[in-house]
């Protein structure tokens, strides 16, 4: 087991906008995925589900290879160098500072469902909040309100 672990019932994990080797969510993925191989994921999801699928998709990494890599106690350093060696599809840097820009901004205007899915989240932490408007604005409200902060 290793000893750098994340527990997810105790704090959340840290925001998508954190960045490592450039990319966004990617300390965030690790977060998770440590917490995974702990049992100590709490609410939040590894992989198959939410944001991360974004980030491990656009590497071209599999979720199980990178929980495997992170089993064996690997810093956030080494495990970039394992994303960046074994992804699938090698991104330059502007194609990285297009894709978190997109992230960064990307607002929940698909479609009606969407939309009120997103506006339905943020009033379950505050009814007054009008600067919440992209997935994490969200993300970071609802790790922030479920470890009780006072949005």
């Amino acid at each position: 087991m290793p000893t750098n672990i994340t527990d997810l019932t105790q704090r959340p994990p840290r925001s998508p906008r954190c960045q490592l080797g450039g990319y966004v969510m990617l300390p965030r993925v690790l977060d998770k995925a440590r917490a995974a191989v702990a049992g100590k994921l709490g609410d939040y999801h590894y992989a198959g589900k939410g944001m991360d699928r974004h980030f491990l998709n656009f590497v071209g990494v599999d979720h199980e290879a990178l929980k495997q890599e992170v089993a064996k106690g690997l810093g956030d350093g080494e495990l970039l160098a394992w994303v960046q060696a074994n992804g699938k599809t090698p991104r330059q840097p502007w194609e990285v500072q297009a894709w978190n820009d997109y992230h960064l901004n990307r607002t929940p205007d698909s479609d009606v469902e969407t939309a009120t899915y997103f506006t339905d989240a943020v009033k379950k932490f505050s009814a007054t909040r009008e600067d919440v408007k992209t997935w994490f604005d969200l993300m970071d409200l609802d790790d922030f309100g479920s470890f009780g902060g006072k949005p």
